[in-house]
């Protein structure tokens, strides 16, 4: 057993090859305990979103191993993957990845419903996956019938529903204002200290406050790691 839900042990992901070959990440290392949240902070094109990336088993390292509560990802087939992520990880995309023809309770359901989960059940789940965020009155309704800051209540949900033990959120608050943005990170700090992992990419650091830890990266490298978001605001400066 490990004591990491999430763990990168010296990640390495290249992209392209030969001269115009670009290192999104160099041997970056660090792990994520259940009941943490650990923020991920860095200038754009810092290697961030391929990270997270990475983290979900929605890509794979150039070198170096990404484990998930002791799963090395890259020993997994296509399906096992698949089956990962739809019991142990809750992913909120940058572009929320929501289905149009599909409802918010359905599209919050469907991940459950994949799983095997009988529709009834994830339904229930789904609704209370959608309270949790405040938006349960919106459960009929379509994505083109939400506002931007709506759909983005409605993707966490999803990445929220059921038992998820690794939570991986790229930006959740950009499309929220002040307001709704602190609650939702609310609730994904309530869902670490209730046991889940979680790895939150921001680039505030009010966001990033939330966080147990902190791991800063430029060019791909991790240039700092710390427990508190003030210590890092220096680096931000310098990056800016």
């Amino acid at each position: 057993m490990t004591d990491y839900a999430l763990e990168l042990r010296g990640v390495t992901r290249v992209h392209g090859a030969g001269p115009t070959a670009v290192d999104a990440l160099h041997g970056v290392s660090f792990g994520v305990r259940p009941g943490e949240l650990v923020a991920v902070m860095g200038p754009s094109g810092s290697g961030k979103s391929t990270l997270l990336h990475l983290a979900g088993g929605l890509d794979s390292p150039t070198e170096g191993a990404v484990m998930v509560e002791g799963i090395r990802l890259g020993e997994q087939t296509r399906a096992g993957l698949a089956a990962l992520r739809r019991r142990s990880i809750g992913y909120v995309f940058q572009d929320l990845n929501l289905i149009p023809a599909l409802t918010a309770r359905e599209n919050v359901a469907l991940p459950r419903e994949l799983d095997g989960v009988r529709a009834r059940t994830a339904m229930g789940e789904a609704m209370t996956a959608l309270a949790e965020v405040g938006v349960d009155d919106l459960a009929d309704r379509f994505p083109d019938e939400m506002s931007g800051g709506q759909q983005q209540r409605v993707a966490i949900a999803r990445a929220l529903v059921g038992q998820r033990r690794l939570l991986l959120a790229d930006e959740p608050t950009g499309a929220l204002d002040s307001h709704t943005g602190e609650a939702v990170l609310r609730v994904i700090r309530a869902r670490c200290d209730a046991g889940a992992a979680g790895l939150l990419v921001t680039h505030e650091a009010r966001h990033a406050a939330w966080a147990d830890q902190i791991v800063f990266l430029r060019d791909g490298r991790v240039v700092d790691e710390t427990g508190t978001a003030p210590a890092v605001d220096s680096l931000l400066e310098g990056a800016s």
